[in-house]
């Protein structure tokens, strides 16, 4: 079970601290959750090269699509990997560079007021269920701490940046994940 500390991080998440973050505008509040998804090299997991990327130390030499990639700083406040284990780069608190040029109902720049959640996978291939429970009981946890997270606020990538960004892809089931969320925002309630 995932729970919040004091000082924005998870508890029970293994942590791996990226640089690739600031502070939060003056007055902006969280209200936006973003999952998006992602796999290096494309197509495969388990290598650990996302936590690389995140933290600037992605080899190039390591595979040949590294190289376009490994200047790149991003960043995303949490990654869910295949089989459900949870790393945190960056306190909820602070801005993760996770949505680059992007918007929401009109508000530009969505790192200022959201949070980035990866999942390991890719837009063709279907998401793990263990992905799709530790997402909801995490999402569940963040509309708990930050209220103006509502289940409406819950967005894709793709939503906020489209025609430049796809994921979490059609493989996301979203019936399922919202079905799930509903379950365990009942459960606590």
């Amino acid at each position: 079970m995932l729970n919040m500390i004091d000082n924005g991080w998870l508890s029970t998440a293994g942590h791996r601290p990226s640089a690739n973050c600031d502070e939060r505008p003056q007055g902006s509040e969280i209200d936006l959750l973003v999952i998006h998804g992602i796999s290096l090299p494309p197509g495969e997991f388990g290598e650990g090269w996302i936590e690389d990327l995140f933290c600037n130390q992605l080899d190039p030499a390591a595979h040949p699509s590294f190289v376009e990639i490994c200047e790149l700083r991003v960043s995303a406040h949490v990654l869910i990997r295949r089989d459900g284990s949870v790393i945190q780069f960056v306190p909820f608190d602070k801005r993760a560079w996770h949505a680059g040029e992007s918007s929401f109902e009109g508000r530009e720049r969505c790192n200022d007021f959201s949070i980035g959640i990866e999942l390991e996978g890719t837009d063709a291939l279907s998401y793990d269920l263990a992905q799709y429970r530790i997402l909801a009981g995490l999402v569940c946890l963040l509309m708990r701490h930050y209220p103006r997270i509502i289940p409406a606020h819950i967005v894709g990538h793709c939503d906020v940046a489209p025609g430049r960004k796809t994921d979490p892809g059609s493989s996301f089931d979203w019936s399922m994940f919202r079905a799930m969320l509903q379950d365990d925002l009942y459960s606590v309630s």
